[in-house]
């Protein structure tokens, strides 16, 4: 079952005569791990960032076509693309949260991280702060590490534990839809498995969408994989079909490493 199902969708950065995406159609299923692959420039990070409208960050961009959300209370599809208030937007990406490729932790305490999208949903009871804080904080496989300086700068901890603790501050909102954007591509070995290992068990609950120049990567981890090239969708199907029978011979080519 999709919670996001995207139809003829193209984007045009302000600006550009030729659209960055063209008349895209693939879903993000429920409860999955999707994996975005191709080279460099071919819009995966473009197609990842409209999931939750953060290019509208940046007047001057175009939408065309469609992207549905699930909503959860009554299970039909809402275009996200038809908001247009600011609270909905708000609204959007505590639904649709984002990790990207440099950890982004904010200049306050790791506690105050996690709980800094929870009172801007209206959480103010102080013990509700500190239970979900600290699920937040297990979910994304820190509490152990952090649970005796949790009024600690975040500034403090290493690059894979700032990574967790932006995904634990995504976690803690209930999101439906977790972005991820490269997230491990400025990490070590050590702490890539260990957000791979945390992304596999969060899926559990949340459905994944991961922009990944990492083959073995996506095929390690995802359950459907979309191959993209020059701002179109080549191929999209189950990862295991991607990587061992691929149907187009362009995604052959760049899975065997013939070209990107």
């Amino acid at each position: 079952m999709p919670v996001m199902n995207i139809k003829d969708f193209s984007f045009t950065y302000p600006g550009v005569d030729h659209p960055s995406l063209k008349n895209i159609n693939m879903k993000i299923r429920k409860n999955k791990i999707t994996a975005l692959i191709g080279p460099s420039g071919c819009g995966k990070s473009t197609l990842l960032r409209s999931m939750n409208r953060i290019h509208d960050l940046y007047p001057g961009n175009k939408y065309d076509g469609i992207i549905e959300l699930l909503k959860a209370d009554t299970q039909k599809m809402e275009n996200i693309l038809d908001i247009k208030k600011e609270n909905e937007f708000i609204q959007l990406r505590q639904r649709v949260g984002m990790i990207f490729q440099k950890p982004t932790p904010f200049p306050m305490s790791i506690f105050d991280n996690v709980a800094y999208g929870l009172k801007i949903a209206g959480i103010k009871d102080k013990s509700e702060l500190e239970g979900r804080v600290e699920k937040a904080l297990k979910d994304g496989a820190l509490w152990k590490e952090v649970q005796d300086r949790l009024n600690k700068s975040a500034m403090g901890l290493s690059g894979g534990q700032q990574q967790r603790l932006c995904i634990a501050r995504a976690v803690a909102v209930k999101p439906e839809v977790i972005l991820f954007d490269e997230p491990t591509s400025a990490l070590d070995p050590i702490s890539t498995g260990a957000i791979e290992e945390l992304l596999v068990e969060l899926k559990k609950d949340v459905s994944i969408a991961i922009v990944t120049h990492n083959m073995q990567q996506a095929s390690r981890i995802s359950d459907y994989t979309a191959f993209m090239y020059l701002g179109d969708l080549i191929e999209f199907d189950k990862t295991e079909n991607i990587f061992l029978n691929p149907k187009e011979k362009q995604t052959e080519d760049y899975i065997t490493g013939r070209f990107g």
